[in-house]
């Protein structure tokens, strides 16, 4: 009727394989063996049932085997262990054996275990509390402190290119120099509350602004969404996230009975006796937890995640993960069968199978938040969430710096050109007298911007070709202004600085009277 598979282990005699299988204290999804009394035979199943019945499947030879418990002579109750278990495979009692069985060293000394057909390792479990922020500076806590320090230095940097580009042209960015740093700083810090009163009038400082307030709206939002969540929805936090902690305080710690658990750890955790309080199976941890006879448990992460599963929103996974071979098979020693049954496992764990047994074995009802999203203060924002926007606002600034002072420069070359055309007859500038030249230059007003293009710049000649500008009178307000200035025209424009001792005028050709230049 069917295709055959091939030979058959022991055809001969028509002997079945005897798979030792566990008999646990309470129902378990990896493996629960019942007696069934109508037939007075063992029903087993399980997800490593399931794994080792589809692995056999994708055998190339037919297999035949059966469950056999390992229970006491006459009686329906454990005979021991999982190690004493795995000694009978090592004495030919078993087969084989098929269990949640975790590859260790001590254990593959008597016998072979196949590739493991799940990942493990040993984790702590421990309850979580809720918490709310009570804190007086709980303000500071939505941002870390490389946020909060990043942050200020930006505002002073943003104030400093703003006051920058506007001091020449901009009257409310001029006045004595602890008028000017004030002003500075409190517009740069007011557009936290978009509150700055002060008008930016070049297009260079409007540029920075708009980029500087995007940066902003996304920082006070965000900052906004954290505080509140902080304030009003309740935290959860573990108890413990510290190995060292339980040993120091001598409270109570859950391990699972007759499991390799304790004794691997205590290689390199040392427990007190009295510490240790054993649990019989994850219904007994949970009683244990609940009426905090234990404060912490250690166990297998595939046994952890199935008590989380049921109880996410009271305990979670912490601490370290001290990594175990998995679960497989155990045969004895140079059993022909362990090659083709690894081989198989391969088979069922990279194809849907192995999905379709976890999903029917582990997946709960129940909905739980993600672990990781729990345990940490996922209110806190970090510099690293924000870098793109402030490299976004340092590169607008520094390449509107770039562009005002090209133009400044190129402006005002006549500086560097007279210097160049004196050094025949005169002594050659040092590079301290260029830049206070520059710096003269750059604290007087930009009166050819048109913001300060109100009035009449009256000129009077001094000499046949010189005059010089003796007031500028705004029309619009009637007052003259505090700084004086020398008018660039087609001829040679000089400056004067008491370092240089050359005068400052200007030669104007055509000019026998006073004037008005509009």
């Amino acid at each position: 009727m069917e295709v055959p598979k091939g030979w058959v282990v022991h055809p001969t005699i028509g002997k079945k394989l005897r798979i030792g299988v566990p008999l646990k204290f309470a129902n378990s999804s990896f493996v629960n063996v019942r007696r069934d009394f109508s037939t007075n035979r063992p029903r087993v199943s399980g997800f490593c049932i399931d794994v080792f019945n589809a692995v056999m499947d994708a055998m190339p030879d037919a297999v035949r085997f059966e469950f056999v418990p390992f229970v006491k002579p006459k009686k329906w109750e454990s005979a021991g262990s999982y190690d004493d278990m795995i000694y009978q495979v090592y004495l030919g009692k078993f087969d084989a054996v098929v269990a949640d069985v975790t590859i260790i060293v001590n254990r593959s000394n008597h016998v072979d275990f196949t590739l493991p057909y799940t990942d493990s390792g040993v984790t702590m479990i421990v309850p979580i509390r809720g918490i709310k922020m009570k804190n007086a500076w709980v303000f500071l806590k939505p941002l870390t402190g490389g946020l909060w320090a990043t942050t200020g230095c930006f505002f002073v940097f943003v104030g400093f290119v703003v006051w920058v580009l506007e001091h020449r042209i901009n009257k409310e960015f001029r006045g004595p120099p602890s008028h000017q740093i004030g002003t500075s700083f409190w517009f740069s810090f007011s557009t936290m509350a978009f509150a700055h009163r002060e008008q930016v009038v070049s297009n260079l400082g409007r540029f920075v602004v708009i980029i500087w307030c995007f940066v902003v709206l996304i920082l006070t939002q965000s900052y906004t969404a954290s505080l509140t969540s902080l304030l009003t929805v309740e935290q959860l936090l573990p108890t413990l996230t510290d190995v060292n902690e339980l040993i120091k305080s001598g409270q109570k710690i859950g391990f699972p009975e007759l499991s390799f658990v304790l004794g691997m750890l205590n290689e390199s955790i040392h427990f007190k006796e009295h510490q240790i309080i054993k649990y019989k199976s994850l219904q007994h941890l949970g009683e244990l937890l609940a009426n905090g006879d234990i404060v912490a448990a250690f166990d297998e992460i595939p046994y952890m995640k199935v008590f989380i599963a049921k109880h996410c929103s009271n305990y979670t996974m912490v601490g370290p993960i001290y990594k175990t071979d998995g679960f497989g098979f155990v045969f004895p020693v140079g059993s022909p069968l362990v090659g083709d049954v690894s081989r198989a496992i391969l088979n069922v764990t990279e194809g849907d199978k192995m999905k379709k047994i976890e999903n029917a074995w582990f997946i709960s009802d129940t909905i739980c938040p993600d672990s990781s999203s729990v345990v940490s203060e996922a209110s806190t924002l970090g510099l690293n969430s924000f870098w793109g926007l402030f490299l976004i606002s340092a590169i607008a600034s520094m390449l509107a710096l770039a562009i005002f002072t090209a133009m400044f420069l190129y402006e005002h070359r006549e500086i560097l050109l007279r210097f160049d055309s004196n050094n025949n007859t005169e002594a050659s500038p040092s590079i301290w007298q260029r830049f206070r030249v520059f710096l003269k230059v750059f604290d007087g007003k930009d009166l050819n911007y048109h913001t300060f293009r109100k009035g009449d710049i009256i000129v009077k000649r001094t000499t046949d070709h010189d005059v010089e500008m003796k007031e500028v009178v705004d029309l619009g307000h009637g007052s003259p202004s505090p700084s004086s200035y020398s008018t660039q025209t087609d001829s040679n424009v000089s400056f004067h600085d008491d370092q240089l001792g050359t005068p400052t005028s200007i030669h104007e050709h055509g000019l026998s009277s006073p004037e008005t230049i509009h």
